[in-house]
């Protein structure tokens, strides 16, 4: 049975057709060509597909669309502000904080909802949030030190 989904997708209303099972992750890829939330292994391990829903990091590859009716989602596409990398992106390149870049989409969208909700976090809790993140290519002591420094500066800007 086919459902209309309404919700805001980066700042923007969006209307689909969905079935009752599809997941939130086939649609930003395939229906919407959102293409930067990144499919990696399809059961919420990896955190490659990680999206924010209300301001909450979720796992796209297992949040169904029926779970975002009526509310907000934020994509690696909707991170940026008029035209301006939003302050872990830029940080994220000037520290050198990715290689491949894969899973790097969802790290930033776990990292600022974690600066949101705690805007001095420690190595610790930094530590404890992005445990969700598989890395292969081991970059995970430039991470530390990009959300840092992102935190530092945004919170010098507030």
């Amino acid at each position: 049975m086919q459902a209309s989904i309404r919700f805001r997708l980066n700042g923007q209303p969006v209307a689909l057709q969905t079935d009752d099972g599809r997941m939130l992750l086939g649609a930003l890829r395939s229906e919407l060509a959102l293409t930067g939330t990144k499919y990696g292994c399809g059961e919420g391990a990896c955190g490659a597909c990680t999206v924010q829903v209300d301001g909450h990091a979720v796992h796209a590859c297992t949040t169904s669309l029926k779970q975002v009716q009526g509310k907000e989602v934020l994509t690696i596409e909707g991170l940026a502000r008029d035209g301006k990398l939003h302050p872990l992106q830029q940080a994220f390149i000037e520290l050198g904080a990715l290689q491949c870049g894969y899973c790097t989409p969802g790290m930033l969208l776990r990292a600022e909802a974690l600066l949101r909700e705690n805007p001095q976090p420690s190595r610790a809790a930094i530590l404890a949030r992005m445990e969700h993140h598989l890395c292969r290519c081991g970059a995970q002591q430039r991470i530390v030190q990009a959300i840092q420094s992102a935190a530092r500066q945004m919170g010098a800007t507030a």
